[in-house]
């Protein structure tokens, strides 16, 4: 006798073979086979005066980017941001910005905080996953990508 998936699971890798179109679902660059959201972070927003350090480098990426004008650089970044895939922001408050990022395949959600420093001369930056114990490399690569965009990079 040879094992057998479950019928759900072989639905469901059908569905990825096939890629979604032609089956009235969503592409991938309009929505997430899954979405593994998590619950929101409470370290998210800016505390004294800066945005919360990693508690856990492997899912989580932040930098202080030292540059001219933070706040021209984080205006420069939004609509970057905007135009991104699976990116929404949901916050912009002055000198802070919190975004989302979901990723295209399983919906998982991680938190994009941006901080603008004038005084300092520096752009914070943070990116961590709500779910999981790593992110392989995800987060710090969304930031690079980020300071690829900077004016003053």
């Amino acid at each position: 006798m040879t094992p057998s998936l479950p019928r759900h699971v072989t639905a469901l890798l059908l569905v990825l073979l096939m890629g979604l179109a032609g089956l009235g679902l969503p592409n991938p660059a309009q929505a997430s086979l899954l979405h593994l959201e998590g619950p929101v972070p409470e370290e998210l927003g800016v505390h004294g005066g800066s945005l919360s350090p990693c508690a856990a480098p492997a899912h989580c990426a932040r930098v202080d980017w030292r540059i001219s004008d933070p706040a021209a650089a984080l205006s420069a970044l939004v609509p970057v941001l905007e135009t991104t895939e699976g990116v929404r922001i949901l916050e912009r408050d002055g000198a802070y910005l919190h975004a989302t990022a979901t990723s295209r395949l399983f919906g998982f959600v991680d938190d994009l905080e941006l901080q603008a420093l004038p005084s300092a001369g520096v752009l914070q930056a943070r990116s961590s996953s709500r779910l999981g114990d790593s992110d392989l490399g995800v987060n710090a690569r969304r930031l690079e990508s980020l300071r690829q965009e900077l004016p003053d990079s």
